[in-house]
């Protein structure tokens, strides 16, 4: 048996139905389902915090620019209520969203189980200031992505409690088969609700006196974690396990419970500095991901898209055709499943390393300045040679993605010969 066989049958034996567990997970779905369906919220805050941001220097003489530039002054207050409560509100919709989605799982009436949510969240996330007749002040710095663990975590443990409870009618207060049901369901969830907000306030209460606030513990106890997710290291880690997953069929989605939290959360901070005029402390974001790494979708097909399109094999011109269009806006599956490149050796070493290659070349190139980080996601399926430019505001990241798709290009071809000649054999 060759190598790249015993590794296969390695892969499926070990690491798929291990990688298909994760997918189904029902926490991990949750997350996921709860970050991917976020986007419109996140788009409006990416909006705003680009209108907020003129890219202008003290020598800027461009008209549009300059006119930019006064509108975002004119209208600074408005732009930043906008972007708080929305890409800056991200922990309160991302706990709402798991609260739905694993509610959906376990098949339980989402509706109850989110005002807890909310209450949670709000007791543990925000932090008073002054609470008065006529006015009330709180401390909402940690519902951006700073907040996403106690969010997370506050969603889950909800659910979990309500469901425990519920399914074995613990304190259910029993109403006549006269009353209707929803209603019947609101007296069912008294003592539930009281006893899971009454957990939330006995924390809140702990950390008060402590002179702390839960999210503020978990952010400073978690720094050192975050800070190595946004290395080098992990970045190139995290690219090739997914793309080797999605060589042997394992959807990336499958990692997107793990990784929404690190990078969507990496985007609010991000956000919520470029909104404040502050230095942007991160690279690994959502939109670094989508534009720069994954250009063209999963394995940076957009390179092999334009190759394909000038092969002699009549099947891959025609793929490259019809693949192209779709790459150019992200979406890889018309290449991974048509050339196909799934659990196809030839494309094995370009299809994992081609990624790879633009994580580490983009991570370094904004790591050392040379490219402005990226604080904004429009869409998913937006073009990297746009998102790149909306995303950081920054020429210079379309020129470093036009530069990583020729190497992404060079990277594919040698493969592409191959596999070309032999399909052109093959037909003739």
């Amino acid at each position: 048996m060759s190598s790249l066989s015993q590794f296969n049958s390695f892969c499926e034996r070990k690491v798929m139905p291990f990688a298909n567990k994760m997918a189904k997970q029902r926490h991990l779905a949750a997350m996921r389902d709860a970050f991917m369906s976020l986007l419109p919220i996140t788009l409006m805050g990416g909006v705003a915090a680009i209108l907020k941001s003129p890219p202008i220097t003290g020598n800027t003489t461009n008209v549009f620019l300059l006119k930019w530039a006064e509108f975002a002054t004119n209208n600074s207050e408005i732009l930043d209520w906008l972007f708080t409560f929305t890409l800056g509100g991200m922990s309160l919709y991302i706990s709402i969203g798991i609260t739905h989605f694993l509610c959906k799982h376990y098949k339980i009436e989402s509706f109850l189980p989110s005002l807890f949510v909310i209450v949670g969240f709000f007791l543990l996330v925000t932090n008073p200031i002054k609470l008065g007749y006529e006015s009330k002040s709180i401390e909402i710095a940690y519902i951006d992505g700073k907040g996403l663990i106690p969010a997370i975590l506050i969603s889950i443990l909800t659910v979990e409690l309500y469901r425990f409870m519920k399914v074995r009618d613990f304190g259910r207060i029993k109403m006549p088969e006269s009353v209707p049901a929803s209603l019947s369901d609101v007296f069912a969830a008294f003592v539930p609700g009281f006893i899971i907000i009454i957990i939330y306030i006995s924390i809140f209460t702990i950390f008060n006196k402590m002179g702390a606030t839960l999210p503020k513990f978990l952010f400073s106890l978690l720094t050192p974690t975050f800070k190595a997710a946004d290395s080098i290291f992990f970045v190139v880690i995290i690219t090739l396990l997914t793309h080797l997953l999605w060589f042997f069929g394992i959807h990336d989605a499958a990692l997107a419970g793990i990784m929404g939290p690190i990078r969507d959360g990496n985007l609010s901070i991000n956000a919520a500095a470029q909104v404040s005029g502050q230095q942007l402390p991160n690279v690994f974001t959502t939109p670094f991901w989508v534009y720069f790494v994954a250009i063209g979708g999963c394995g940076a097909v957009l390179g092999l898209a334009i190759l394909l399109t000038t092969a002699k094999s009549k099947q891959l011109k025609t793929i490259g055709k019809m693949g192209i269009v779709p790459a150019i806006f992200g979406i890889s599956e018309p290449l991974i499943f048509g050339v196909p490149l799934m659990l196809n050796p030839v494309f094995l070493i370009p299809f994992i390393f081609a990624a790879t290659i633009n994580a580490i070349v983009a991570f370094l190139a904004m790591s050392q300045g040379m490219v402005e980080k990226t604080f904004s996601m429009l869409s998913w399926n937006m073009p990297s040679v746009v998102g790149a430019f909306f995303s950081t505001l920054d020429w210079k990241a379309v020129v470093l993605v036009i530069g990583l798709i020729i190497v992404d290009m060079i990277i594919y071809y040698p493969f592409f010969k191959i596999y070309d000649k032999q399909l052109l054999a093959q037909e003739e």
